[in-house]
């Protein structure tokens, strides 16, 4: 069936007649009437009698007026949902994160957006930093948020969120709660620390052999930094932790802070996505969105 013929149809029957529907339409009466004519050719039925001066629909052209206000509504609602997705109203959106911010920030950030977007159904993974950029690379995420200071992998660029610190901590009556210490010191504790690919734990290492000072003894590791804070807010070791995260413990008295002489570890928060390749329209709506939400907060 010529569908463009169908339409002028369906055009005429909601105008009212072939005069409007022209107008509607903008083309001439007789283009009109003549495909009205090669539908009714191709189709091999009668759509319209005369009625007077005009025409009404025969038994078989309601029939068919009935179909074509279902196909065309169909093909406006299909508009509309293409519209959605277009604009990223609709779809699917797969972050990576790392630990902080996949539990310190993401949450917050994502019920926000969630309230504007709820037909957005989002997939978040928490991962090390290492397998947050080889996700997305692999574009098995459309985008990751990561923190700490990395060397950038081709192929993917950063926009940086907000800025946090990695501090020192032990348990709150420890002889070195509060103080200042030099690095050997600190480092003679044993530590909990992430597993290898994290950035807390890389940076760690690279302290030690920037210092000449050899690695700490490992006495437990973690899969987040959370547990790490809670193991040492029971009274084991020392550890690397993020401000952010570890701010509201320290606050309490659970754990306490340790600086260290000359040393100042910076931990940013940015977001990643690969370059040269536009983002998925969900994810270009919430890379806005934490634009708009974010700040950067680190506890003093």
């Amino acid at each position: 069936m010529n569908l463009h013929a169908f339409r002028m149809f369906y055009e005429v029957v909601e105008s009212g007649g072939v005069t409007k529907a022209a107008e509607r339409l903008c083309i001439s009466q007789p283009a009109v009437t003549a495909q009205l004519r090669n539908l009714e050719r191709e189709l091999g039925l009668i759509l319209f009698r005369a009625q007077g001066r005009g025409m009404s629909l025969t038994e078989a052209g309601e029939r068919l007026a009935e179909q074509g206000r279902r196909l065309f509504a169909l093909e406006r609602e299909i508009e509309r949902d293409a519209e959605r997705i277009r604009t990223g109203e609709w779809g699917r959106l797969r972050i990576a994160a790392t630990y902080l911010p996949a539990h310190m920030l993401l949450p917050g950030w994502i019920a926000s957006f969630k309230k504007r977007y709820p037909n957005v159904d989002i997939v978040l993974t928490t991962v090390n930093s290492r397998e947050a950029f080889d996700r997305l690379l692999h574009y098995e995420a459309d985008l990751a948020v990561v923190g700490g200071r990395r060397e950038l992998p081709a192929g993917l660029e950063q926009e940086p969120i907000m800025h946090d610190e990695l501090w020192f901590i032990v348990p709150a009556d420890h002889p070195l709660a509060g103080r200042e210490s030099t690095l050997g010191q600190l480092l003679a504790e044993p530590f909990v620390v992430r597993e290898e690919g994290s950035y807390g734990r890389e940076l760690l290492e690279a302290l030690c052999r920037l210092h000449g000072i050899a690695a700490p003894g490992i006495g437990l590791q973690c899969s987040g930094t959370g547990e790490a804070i809670k193991a040492v807010a029971a009274g084991y070791g020392a550890s690397l932790a993020s401000a952010l995260e570890a701010g509201e413990s320290i606050e309490r008295g659970e754990v306490a802070r340790v600086k260290v002489e000359g040393v100042r570890l910076d931990n940013p928060i940015g977001l990643y996505v690969r370059t040269g390749d536009p983002m998925p329209p969900p994810a270009g709506k919430f890379a806005e969105h934490i634009a708009t939400v974010s700040q950067a907060a680190i506890p003093e």
